[in-house]
C-alpha cells in the first residue's frame, strides 16, 4: 500500500528542488519510518546535486534527519512509536570494520548509503508508479517521512527533552565529523596545539570539541573574517585570515611545529603547507572532499623520520550508538555551542536555504518541515 510524504526531488544541478507528493515502502524488517521534523543541509547534499558524486537522478537528499518515529519493522527494539531520534550514516553490521566498532569505514558503506537504492539493489521510494532513487544515507530526509534502518538511528536522551529537533539534526554529520575528528580519530591531548584549517560546520565543530580536550593552543583558519569570529566565540585561542600568511604566522606561534593539523578545505595547497607545520609525531587529519585527481605531494623522508601520520576522517570515527548522545550531553551542559550556527528555514525555502549555505551566508541551514 505504501506510506505517503512530500519531498523535495533533486532532478539535476540546473534545476531548482521541487516538493512533490511521494510513496514510501512499508518497513521491512530492520526498518523503521520516521516522521521528519527537520533535516541540516550539508555540503554532501550539494556535491550529489552537482553530480560531483555521481549517484543517478531524480534523488531524494537529506542526510541530517531528526524526526519521531511513526512505525517500525520487524527485528527493531531499540526504538519505538513516539521516540524521538537523529537519523545518521547507515552501516552494515556484519564487515570486519562494523565488528571492531569503526562502522564510518564500513565495507559495504557504498550501498548502503550512495547507491540511491536499499543495499540489496530495491527502490524505497516512487512518485506514482515511476521508482525515485533514495535510500540516501539510509534515510533521505528531504521529506516529511523517511524509511530509515536501525542502525542508522539515535533516540534523543531524556536530557534532550526540551531541545527542538530542528536543532539537534545538525548533529547527524557535520559537526559530529568535525567533534569526532578531534575527539575520536586524533585523539587530541590536552595542552597540544591544534590548527583547524576551514571553518564552516565541520571545521567549527572541531574547533569546540579541541576546547572540550583541552587543546592549546587552537587556531583557526579560514578566508571569512565573520567565520573566524565565530571560531574565536567557541574556543579558538589565535585566528588567521588565509588571506594574511598564515603559514608563517603558525610556525612562529608554535615552533616546535602543531600536534594536530585539521583540514576541512579539501585544497591541496592547504593541505601540504600544513603537513610541513607538523611536529614530530604529529597528527595531519583530512575530511575535505578533494578533487579525485588530486595527488599530494608530501617529503618521505619527514613523514617517515618524524613519525608523523596523515589520516583520511570519514564522519569523525563515529560509532553513533554512542558518540552522539556524548555530543548531546555536550551541547546540553554548555560545552558544545553548536546553536548559533544555525538558521532555520520552512521546507519550502530549500532552494533559499542552498543557496545560503552555499553563499557563505549560514554556516549550518536546517529545514523545519510542516507540522
Amino acid at each position: 500500500m505504501g506510506i505517503s510524504a512530500n519531498a523535495a526531488i533533486c532532478r539535476s544541478p540546473d534545476t531548482p528542488f521541487t516538493i512533490e507528493e511521494v510513496t514510501l515502502d512499508e518497513p521491512r524488517a530492520g526498518e523503521l519510518v520516521v516522521r521528519i521534523a527537520a533535516c541540516g543541509i550539508c555540503h554532501t547534499d550539494m556535491a550529489v546535486r552537482d553530480d560531483h558524486i555521481p549517484i543517478p537522478k531524480p534523488i531524494i537528499l537529506g542526510h541530517e534527519g531528526a524526526g519521531t518515529v511513526e512505525q517500525v519493522g520487524e527485528g527493531v527494539t531499540h526504538v519505538k512509536p513516539g521516540d524521538r531520534v537523529i537519523i545518521s550514516f547507515n552501516s552494515c553490521g556484519d564487515c570486519p570494520n562494523c565488528d571492531t566498532d569503526a562502522p564510518t569505514y564500513c565495507y559495504n558503506f557504498g550501498p548502503n548509503n550512495f547507491s540511491g537504492l536499499r543495499a540489496d539493489g530495491s527502490h524505497t521510494v516512487h512518485i506514482g508508479e515511476a521508482p525515485v532513487q533514495a535510500n540516501f544515507f539510509g534515510q533521505s530526509s528531504f521529506a516529511t517521512r523517511a524509511l530509515a534502518h536501525e542502525r542508522n538511528v539515535v533516540k534523543v536522551p531524556t536530557s534532550a527533552a526540551d531541545i527542538p529537533l530542528e536543532q539537534l539534526a545538525p548533529l547527524g554529520c557535520g559537526l559530529m565529523t568535525g567533534a569526532g575528528a578531534v575527539l575520536r580519530s586524533m585523539a587530541v591531548r590536552k595542552g597540544m596545539p591544534i590548527a583547524v584549517f576551514g571553518t564552516g560546520a565541520v571545521g567549527l565543530g572541531a574547533i569546540m570539541a579541541a576546547k572540550i580536550a583541552g587543546a592549546d593552543p587552537i587556531i583557526a583558519v579560514d578566508v571569512h573574517d565573520a567565520r573566524l569570529e565565530l571560531a574565536r566565540e567557541r574556543g579558538a585561542t589565535h585566528v588567521f585570515n588565509a588571506k594574511g600568511d598564515p603559514i608563517a604566522k603558525i610556525a612562529e606561534l608554535c615552533p616546535q611545529g602543531l600536534a594536530y593539523a585539521f583540514d576541512t578545505t579539501g585544497l591541496k595547497s592547504v593541505i601540504e603547507d600544513a603537513f610541513g607545520l607538523v611536529a614530530p609525531k604529529g597528527i595531519l587529519g583530512l575530511v575535505g572532499a578533494s578533487p579525485p585527481t588530486d595527488m599530494l605531494a608530501l617529503n618521505e623522508s619527514a613523514l617517515m623520520g618524524g613519525g608523523k601520520r596523515v589520516i583520511g576522517i570519514l564522519g569523525g570515527d563515529s560509532n553513533i550508538q554512542g558518540f552522539l548522545e556524548e555530543l548531546i550531553e555536550h551541547h546540553v551542559a554548555g560545552r558544545f555551542p553548536y546553536e548559533g550556527l544555525i538558521r532555520v528555514f520552512p521546507f519550502d525555502e530549500i532552494n533559499e536555504a542552498f543557496h545560503a549555505g552555499e553563499s557563505g551566508e549560514v554556516v549550518k541551514p536546517v529545514l523545519k518541515m510542516p507540522e
